[in-house]
């Protein structure tokens, strides 16, 4: 289970609220996620717990997630938050004219010269 606590980065799309959803229940140590994860059948050491809770994780075991909301008694969304999606380009209307940055159509290729291994 090693690899289910694997850090993010920081430009991570998502924003893990594990330690505060724990705060809210009046968990303040990463250590009182121990006994409650084996009474949900979750094994995890000392460590990936701290990991689990201290940093946002890659992936995350359905299981391990699911024992989290039962012990913590909230939905998924409220370990997870999910910034909304960034905003789109504005689309050009079909009549509108084009602006003058560089596009693909601008880009032509260049030629080939081929060379014959004789020459």
């Amino acid at each position: 289970m090693e690899d289910l606590m694997t850090p993010r980065s920081d430009d991570a799309p998502i924003t893990w609220q594990l330690r505060q959803v724990m705060a809210a229940a009046g968990m303040f140590q990463t250590t009182d996620l121990i006994e409650p994860l084996r009474a949900q059948g979750v094994q995890l050491s000392r460590e990936q717990v701290f990991r689990l809770v201290t940093k946002t994780p890659e992936r995350l075991n359905v299981e391990v997630f699911a024992a989290l909301c039962r012990i913590l008694d909230c939905a998924p969304n409220d370990l997870i938050e999910i910034p909304p999606a960034q905003a789109q380009r504005a689309r050009r209307a079909a009549d509108s004219p084009r602006t003058e940055s560089l596009g693909i159509g601008t880009l032509r290729p260049i030629p080939a010269k081929i060379h014959r291994p004789t020459e």
